[in-house]
């Protein structure tokens, strides 16, 4: 019953370490991630918040907030400090939403943690007040366990353009032949026949 024992103890140590390997991190705690425009002040100082977190590649950060903040992640300091997404790159920074265009209406995000390094989050929201005021945060990410394979998928291949023909163009040549020429060299082709069947036939009749 011994062995049996340490490999159910194994097993279980293996099941626990999975299970609690990555962590969901949900940002501001109970006072979410809001903003009061009548106060101009965020619903908690995300910054200390973020200083007692420990985040690791695969974790997520979950944003209780709604319609009227926006969350942005970005892995570059200028569009950080400037509160803005204006002149962002597509490939370092990425804005967050449920597609709904109506103010108030509450919604959980959950942002994965993919990249190691510095991280930076905020809300562009009111051309940027927000982030002004209190919500934006810096984190650090580091490699833990690293990424599960769910978020360890390889990028899709870049697009690669046809290659084009001698004139410039991407549609394949088009010949000049007139419409039904292919019909018309068949009709030939029988009429051919015929006159040779018609002529042997001829030839025949003289040989008998």
């Amino acid at each position: 019953m011994a062995p049996a024992t340490a490999i159910h103890l194994t097993l279980l140590a293996l099941f626990l370490t999975g299970a609690t390997a990555y962590t969901n991190h949900t940002v501001g705690d109970k006072a979410g991630w809001l903003f009061d425009p009548n106060t101009n002040k965020s619903s908690a100082n995300y910054a200390s918040w973020s200083a007692n977190q420990t985040f690791e590649l695969g974790d997520y950060l979950i944003f209780n907030t709604n319609t009227n903040q926006t969350v942005i992640l970005t892995y570059n300091e200028t569009t950080y400090r400037s509160c803005s997404i204006d002149n962002s790159s597509d490939s370092d920074t990425f804005s967050y939403s449920s597609g709904n265009q109506q103010f108030g209406q509450p919604l959980t995000i959950a942002v994965p943690l993919t990249i190691e390094g510095a991280n930076y989050f905020f809300s562009d929201a009111s051309d940027g007040v927000q982030c002004q005021n209190g919500m934006a945060f810096r984190i650090n990410v580091t490699h833990g366990v690293g990424l599960p394979p769910s978020l360890n998928q390889p990028p899709p291949p870049p697009y690669v353009e046809p290659p084009a023909n001698g004139d410039g163009s991407l549609t394949p040549p088009v010949s000049d032949q007139p419409s039904g020429a292919g019909l018309s060299d068949g009709v030939n082709v029988r009429r051919v026949v015929c006159y040779l069947l018609t002529f042997c036939g001829i030839f025949g009749l003289f040989l008998v």
